[in-house]
């Protein structure tokens, strides 16, 4: 993506639909008088009264607990310096969004007009009591580490300044995951950290907390070693400066077992690499672009333990692993401070966390990759659902063992259970769909890219590196779109129709012809079809011209599903083809099945879109917990109807003895776990959380995902083809260019899966 078409990208980003990132809403009814009256005038006055009398009752009356202001001067933003407070709005938006996206923290975002250490300290001290934490953001060193250290004594809510502690945090627990793998201790290596700034103060402190030493760490800032002898060094400075008579970064390197980077791109040479030690652990954290280029450093030192903050390799150092989890433990505890020890608590989290099992919804994130503890891997990924069950309990624990916890937790089970709840709504599941199709891109058909919404969603997928796209339809008019939009990559356009398809579209007719010259097709007829988008493009996808397809954005359903059946056809050993919607809600994705093709299914069709729709379930990393549903519940209607569902789940146990699933039962019962374990505690989902829905018609299916698209507000993923022999998927008509990119995610996915599948057969084969 070129930067000019960046920059109006996400300029159309942070202006549209409105302007920003973040908005309040209402967590309270609201429609009628008395709603109106409880939360204004009169009934207002009672919670103000419990709080005048004690103000502990803010945290039970007020959303002070779960708010986290967001502060900054603008004095230091990340890779743009002193920008001002207007202009660092955006990023405090961003963080504030990410509070609330991975941990589920409400987070309003202050921008103060001053760079004066007293003033600063003064607004945020009188601002204090509407907040339950403050995080500090981008404020430049060393005026930052007095402002954290004055509110910190001052005020008794958790404060901390991410930049310092954040990368701290993540660069400690990979640090100690690291020195492991290199057998070494961390009392006895030798540290080279290379910038002076408020990160790299604070990663150097909390080093020396695991047991670093400081005689065998040497500091460099822009004009060299950090030396005692220096003059007019600043308290931060005089702290890790050394006595060793160096100069450069060069000379500090030869011998050291681990390299820190703070600072700026390239200054690290492979010469330098291969001065230091056996087995060296070099973290690389400048962004964008690191001290030495990790391509370049593992090239140079086979030996290397290499992590960077960028996320196309392994070993992100990236602070989003840290601050969200932090400070939900700490508000969960009404924590007065986040201390060392807090600190510590997450670092030893977060290493430990590396070394356990990866989750299959983690590895299936990141494509074909098993991960495992090992020099690729020694930090959590982003996309780990454990983190919110695993970092905030530690966190609160060393809170309440520390002293600095005013509302102890006392059931755990409980209190994990219910950070698990609160990670289901937000979009993980579009974040990771993206991120696995990124692993090994896919060469898609866009049947319609001559329509613009089609040719922006082509566009994205590319500049996204989430396909390959080939673009079907008119060559003028998709040149003409391409220029409007500034797709200026050169990606493949066919025109069927076009002279220059005339070989192809003659092969694929031949093709066509010869499977359904038996069922009326002729080979006249057959070149005709090929000249429609739909058969060519699905026709390049059958004889592996092109991976996969999606189609239908312009057109009725039903007119682009005939020709894709009669190209592609079914899987073998597959009696009916169906769709699977997947619903991000706000407990977590709903997978929904059948949404768009089978009218009023049977017995045994019903219990084989099931089990198609628990393997998709399974693919996106979930543990298929089904419901097939009815308007009755365990054998209370003897109506065919209701037998019917009773006897799909009989079928499909006898299929598939060990699936989650149970029917027929009514939608609230499924979904409510409360509800079901208080009238139905026999059931196979009693203290289940369903995640897979299956219908006993189209019409049910249809209108209720539908219904919770429009009302409920949740995003749609869909409708994903199951049962074809090749990854192609249609679109519902009309679809927007947000669902576009997510479909080609699954094509790609499909795909992926497929030829994993391909392999695996010809290994088995072979062997």
């Amino acid at each position: 993506m070129s930067k000019r078409k960046q920059r109006r990208e996400a300029l159309i980003y942070h202006a549209k639909p409105q302007p920003g990132k973040i908005k309040i809403v209402p967590t309270k009814p609201y429609a009628t008088q008395r709603d109106l009256a409880l939360a204004y005038s009169p009934g207002v006055a009672e919670p103000c009264l419990e709080i005048a009398k004690n103000k502990d009752n803010v945290y039970r009356y007020t959303a002070k607990g779960n708010l986290v202001a967001v502060i900054s001067n603008g004095t230091a933003v990340l890779g743009l310096g002193d920008i001002g407070p207007e202009a660092s709005k955006p990023v405090m938006e961003g963080k504030s969004l990410l509070f609330k996206i991975f941990a589920d923290i409400d987070s309003m975002d202050i921008e103060v007009d001053t760079k004066d250490v007293d003033n600063f300290v003064d607004t945020v001290k009188r601002i204090a009591p509407t907040f339950g934490g403050i995080n500090l953001e981008d404020i430049k060193a060393p005026e930052a580490f007095e402002i954290e250290r004055r509110l910190k004594e001052e005020l008794d809510i958790p404060v901390m300044h991410d930049d310092q502690h954040g990368t701290a945090i993540i660069s400690a627990a990979a640090l100690l995951n690291a020195l492991e793998l290199a057998q070494k201790k961390i009392e006895e290596v030798q540290i080279v950290i290379s910038g002076a700034g408020a990160a790299a103060v604070s990663c150097t402190k909390l080093y020396k907390a695991f047991g670093a030493k400081a005689e065998n760490i040497v500091m460099l800032d822009s004009k060299g070693v950090i030396r005692k002898d220096a003059k007019n060094l600043s308290a931060s400075k005089l702290e890790f400066a050394t006595d060793r008579k160096i100069d450069t970064l060069e000379e500090a390197m030869k011998g050291a077992d681990v390299f820190i980077g703070l600072s700026i791109a390239d200054i690290v040479s492979p010469e330098m690499l291969k001065s230091m030690a056996k087995n060296p652990i070099v973290f690389a954290m400048a962004n964008p672009d690191p001290e030495i280029k990790y391509n370049l450093a593992v090239k140079t030192r086979k030996d290397i333990i290499m992590a960077t903050g960028r996320s196309d390799h392994p070993n992100q150092v990236n602070n989003v692993l840290g601050f969200p989890f932090i400070f939900r433990g700490a508000l969960d505890v009404r924590a007065t401070t986040i201390n060392e020890e807090m600190k510590m608590a997450a670092v030893k989290a977060l290493a430990e966390l590396t070394r356990e099992p990866v989750p299959e919804q983690v590895n299936i994130a990141y494509g074909e990759t098993r991960l495992t503890f090992g020099t690729d891997y020694i930090i959590p990924k982003p996309f780990d659902q454990r983190l919110i069950a695993e970092i905030p309990p530690a966190v609160a624990k060393a809170a309440m063992d520390s002293g600095v916890a005013k509302s102890p937790i006392e059931d755990w089970d409980r209190y994990r259970e219910e950070l698990l709840q609160r990670s289901g709504s937000d979009n993980k599941l579009v974040r990771l769909l993206h991120s696995r199709a990124r692993v090994k891109p896919k060469r898609i058909v866009f049947a319609e890219a001559d329509q613009i919404d089609v040719l922006k969603a082509a566009q994205i997928v590319y500049d996204e590196s989430i396909a390959i796209p080939i673009l079907l339809g008119n060559q003028e008019i998709i040149a003409e779109l391409k220029n409007e939009l500034e797709f200026d990559a050169d990606v493949e356009i066919i025109d069927p129709k076009h002279p220059s398809s005339k070989e192809s579209r003659t092969r694929y007719a031949t093709k066509f012809w010869e499977r359904r010259h038996r069922s009326g097709t002729t080979l006249y007829s057959a070149k005709i079809r090929m000249k429609e988008r739909n058969y060519y493009g699905a026709m390049m996808v059958r004889e592996g011209d092109a991976d996969g397809m999606i189609s239908g954005y312009s057109r009725a359903y039903p007119t682009v599903v005939k020709p894709i059946f009669q190209v592609i056809g079914r899987a073998a050993n597959v009696k009916r083809v169906s769709t699977v919607n997947i619903m991000n809600t706000s407990r977590g994705p709903l997978f929904l099945a059948d949404t768009s093709i089978n009218i009023d299914p049977n017995a045994e069709e019903i219990a084989e879109i099931a089990q198609m729709t628990a393997n998709v379930a399974s693919t996106f990393g979930f543990d298929p917990v089904l419901a097939l549903l009815s308007y009755a519940n365990f054998g209370s209607s003897s109506h065919p109807h209701a037998r019917k569902v009773r006897e799909a789940l009989r079928i499909l146990h006898e299929n598939n003895p060990d699936l989650v699933a149970d029917g027929e039962i009514q939608i609230d019962f499924a979904l409510n776990r409360e509800l079901h374990q208080s009238q139905f505690p026999f059931s196979k989902l009693a203290r289940k959380k369903v995640n897979t829905l299956i219908f006993p018609n189209l019409e049910s299916a249809n209108i209720t995902y539908k219904l919770l698209k429009e009302f409920n507000g949740a995003d749609s993923i869909g409708p994903i083809m199951v049962g074809l022999s090749k990854s192609v998927h249609i679109l519902q008509l009309g679809a927007s260019v947000d669902e576009m990119v997510n479909m080609t995610a699954v094509a790609v996915i499909d795909a992926q899966e497929r030829e994993k599948r391909k392999k695996a057969k010809m290994a088995n084969s072979e062997a």
